[in-house]
């Protein structure tokens, strides 16, 4: 592996470290004392910090070191969690961000802003009244170049002089200590591969004092050596505070596979002494095997047992034949749980119980989705070899249909079966890459608890955001895409929607706003909403504006949910005050074009004084769609079928050739729709039975005139090129069985071209 593949390789991972680092750190900041928290922050900045240094990037392992010292002191409750360091956190980790993709437009990844935070950082290390003490070198692991034995190997320990005492590591450890020993050694044949040891030493001895020694009692014959084969094996004593996880992290960065057994055993077991074997073995002097040797017998890992823990009185008193097990379980029934005594005793109030019992319960859920999360495997695969793998099925899908037309002309009985197995093949081939496309939603959610946290302090209100349907999944395409607009959506919900809290309060709500941020599926669709409680949107004020600004006409009519659309129109804005969040008229109209891009369409509910409700619908990919095919004077086009409704006919007697705009009676309900011939100013004569297909789009029906609805169609999307790109009502392009091209309709932007045109 070379270099660069090697730091990409860590670039990777740094960057999922730090996504789970920011989402720790939310979860630490409304539960300080849980500690699991606290060791996970811990082993996120450990690992960045030492595959930091392995992979050449010292600037992040020297900017990492510090935070980690921090985190170290919580964890062994020298310091405890504020919002103070909740904050810095989130500043060193933008800044370590902004290390791994170049500066960006806040400071981050400048060495002045590295210094700023790591300021900070150093001020909270600092004890109350530090007192200055002389700088002095950092201490040595008691490891030395060359091959260490246990002192076990020496025929006269009486003879052998004492170690020298480890010195302690640079940081103090103020927990209880568990000596351990590791038992290291290599899986694999490594002679000639970057083993790294003395840096993995080093990073040992950064926990706790360490003794390091040598076991070469595998060593063969001379005459039975494989030069490329590694016969030696390494002991490690490790007294620190750290648990057995953290030991085991400084391993996932190694080049070399190493089976490590990690042991605890008591303080003071034997150690070793550093001997310089080499110096003992002389030329074609033969080394004992295993079966000559003496059989060493090795220290246990426990050398005493444990004392047995206290019984429980209830127990006891069982066992004493004072109460019998069923008295016990009617006592223990009888118990109150402790936020009742706390209730009852007026320490509490029960609010703050149920607040309480409500953060536990987030706590656990979130514990148990990342045990279902770690129990399962993964590969990762590059992005590009995924896409790929997508275009070459979209072109099988378009093969597919080639044969099967062929086949339909021929109407041979052999090759009908032969082409139906193929399409089965084909279609299920189709559906499982796609699958392996398809990831879930919660990584984008995760990402805005950050935004409303940072944006709800800065104006000084009080929101929570509570997500939904985290394991829904998207296109990987479409979920990359979602990300900006969702942030557009969001920040408007905590600028215009949420109310500042003495405002709430003299509305009868909360102070606490909430953002509700779910995702569900619909047939061939995902359902993306976000709900806000704040103050909602008038539909007068936003046409009266729309009005103003001159974007509609005086006397245009519309209705509620027309007046609400208003707000995607390009400068539009209803905020008296400019801010660097919103009140640029800037923004939803760029939502309206990103969702379009993605196929998808946006509606809105809004009631003044209750909040607002923005859906998002999507197709589950971009790649591969189920279309319904029609034909228009010669040429075909495909309307998405997720939009279609149903299909009606059209006589040419119910058609009034002078107006532009036609209205059907449909079930009693007027429905408006266009012929696609004038719209694109095709040639020709339409039947006299057209058939018109009903879309519904943004809560609105319309039709769609067509000469002949040909059927279901298998559509693999191509872009256009440039002599489409621009064409409006026309989003994409597919190849037909036949070779020929079909045109895909952007059925949304022609609901929007009517409605306009209605309006005025």
């Amino acid at each position: 592996m070379s270099d660069d593949q090697s730091r990409e390789i860590f670039r990777e991972e740094a960057f999922d470290l730090l996504g789970e680092l920011e989402s720790t750190l939310l979860e630490l900041e409304t539960s300080p004392h849980d500690l699991d928290m606290v060791n996970r922050v811990f082993r996120a900045l450990h690992t960045i910090k030492g595959s930091g240094a392995m992979f050449g990037f010292d600037d992040i392992a020297d900017f990492t070191h510090d935070l980690e010292n921090v985190f170290d002191k919580v964890r062994n409750e020298q310091l405890a969690v504020t919002k103070e360091l909740i904050s810095i956190s989130f500043a060193a980790r933008d800044h370590i961000l902004g290390l791994l993709n170049g500066p960006d437009g806040s400071g981050n990844g400048t060495p002045e802003k590295g210094e700023e935070i790591l300021g900070q950082i150093r001020g909270l290390l600092a004890p109350p009244e530090a007192e200055t003490v002389p700088e002095q070198q950092p201490a040595a692991a008691s490891f030395e170049p060359g091959l260490c034995v246990s002192a076990a190997d020496e025929p006269t320990p009486e003879s052998t002089p004492e170690p020298t005492p480890t010195p302690e590591p640079e940081e103090s450890f103020a927990g209880e200590a568990v000596c351990y020993r590791l038992l290291i050694s290599p899986r694999e044949r490594v002679v000639g591969k970057e083993l790294h040891l003395e840096q993995l030493f080093e990073e040992l001895r950064n926990l706790g004092p360490c003794t390091v020694r040598l076991d070469h009692r595998g060593l063969p014959e001379l005459g039975g050596l494989d030069p490329q084969t590694l016969y030696l094996n390494w002991e490690v004593d490790l007294t620190t505070a750290v648990g057995e996880e953290s030991i085991r992290d400084l391993f996932l960065f190694t080049d070399v596979d190493l089976d490590v057994d990690i042991q605890v055993i008591v303080p003071g077991a034997p150690t070793a002494v550093p001997i310089p074997i080499l110096q003992n073995i002389h030329k074609n002097q033969s080394i004992p095997d295993r079966e000559s040797a003496p059989e060493q017998e090795r220290p246990t890992s426990l050398d005493e047992p444990l004392p047995p823990a206290a019984p429980k009185l209830g127990e006891l008193l069982v066992q004493d034949g004072a109460i019998k097990p069923d008295d016990l379980e009617r006592a223990l029934g009888q118990q109150k749980p402790i936020g009742k005594i706390l209730t009852e005793s007026g320490l509490v109030s029960e609010e703050q119980v149920e607040q309480a019992i409500a953060r536990q319960q987030q706590t656990r859920e979130a514990s148990a989705a990342r045990q279902q999360k770690d129990a399962g495997t993964s590969l990762r695969v590059a992005a590009d070899k995924l896409d790929l793998l997508v275009d070459l099925v979209g072109e099988l899908v378009i093969v597919q249909a080639q044969i099967s037309q062929v086949v339909t002309e021929r109407s041979d009985p052999i090759l009908t079966v032969l082409s139906e197995q193929l399409e089965r093949l084909s279609s299920d081939l189709r559906d499982s890459t796609l699958g392996i496309r398809m990831l879930p939603i919660g990584t984008t959610f995760s990402k805005f608890r950050r935004l409303v946290r940072d944006l709800s302090s800065e104006l000084g209100k009080e929101i929570e955001l509570v997500t939904r349907g985290e394991e829904t999944e998207l296109d990987k395409t479409v979920l990359e895409r979602l990300g900006d607009p969702l942030v557009h959506l969001i920040r408007n919900s905590i600028d215009h929607g949420i109310d500042m809290p003495e405002e709430r309060k003299r509305a009868g709500k909360r102070p606490e706003g909430t953002i509700l941020l779910e995702a569900v599926h619909s047939g061939s669709e995902v359902l993306i909403r976000i709900t806000d409680d704040g103050k909602g949107m008038d539909a007068e004020v936003i046409r009266n504006k729309a009005v103003e600004k001159g974007l509609i006409a005086a006397d245009a009519e519309l209705s509620e949910q027309e007046a609400l659309q208003l707000i995607f129109l390009p400068g539009f804005s209803t905020a008296a005050k400019i801010t660097n969040i919103s009140g640029r008229g800037v923004g939803m109209d760029v939502v309206q074009r990103a969702i379009d891009s993605l196929r998808g369409v946006i509606e809105i509910k809004s009631a003044p004084g209750q909040g607002t409700t923005i859906t998002i619908r999507l197709p589950l990919t971009l790649a591969i769609i189920e279309g319904l095919q029609v034909e228009v004077a010669g040429a075909f086009f495909v309307i998405p079928l997720s939009l279609v409704e149903e299909c009606v006919e059209l006589h040419s007697k119910d058609v009034d050739p002078t107006r532009q705009q036609q209205i059907i009676h449909l079930r009693g309900e007027l429905v408006p729709y266009i012929h696609l011939r004038r719209w694109f100013e095709m040639e020709g004569e339409p039947p006299a039975i057209e058939q018109i297909v009903i879309t519904g789009v943004e809560g609105k029906r319309i039709g769609i005139v067509v000469d002949r609805v040909v059927g279901e169609h298998q559509t693999v999307i191509k872009s256009l090129g440039r002599v489409y790109r621009d064409v409006e009502g026309i989003s994409g392009a597919t190849i037909k069985g036949d070779g020929t091209l079909a045109l895909i309709l952007d059925v949304p932007r022609l609901v929007r071209s009517v409605v306009a045109e209605i309006a005025n």
